[in-house]
């Protein structure tokens, strides 16, 4: 899938369109070349990527200090670093919960 990439470290990169100010955390499908996620926090004052990292620790089921976000501080269009899981690992939890 196009949203997810190895970085030169091993790590997984996700390639995230955020949506702030959802009814609830949960991803959408697939957005252009990226993984569309609602997120319920507002986006003023970080509140949306420290969200956006907290619902993908939780539900990758890794340590907050395993996902850091790479690019897009201030966009909707982010990247996002997760130590630990390996692209094919990250993608069989997605998709299984976007055809649910």
């Amino acid at each position: 899938m196009p949203y997810l990439s190895t970085t030169k470290e091993k790590h997984t990169l996700i390639a995230l369109y955020i949506q702030p100010k959802g009814s609830k955390n949960k991803f959408c499908g697939i957005h252009g070349e990226e993984m569309k996620l609602a997120i319920t926090a507002p986006p003023v004052g970080g509140k949306a990527n420290k969200g956006v990292v907290q619902f993908l620790a939780k539900f990758l089921g890794v340590p907050k200090s395993a996902v850091s976000l790479k690019r897009g501080k201030q966009s909707r269009h982010k990247q996002l670093v997760v130590v630990g899981m390996s692209c094919d690992e990250v993608r069989e939890k997605i998709e299984n919960r976007i055809t649910r």
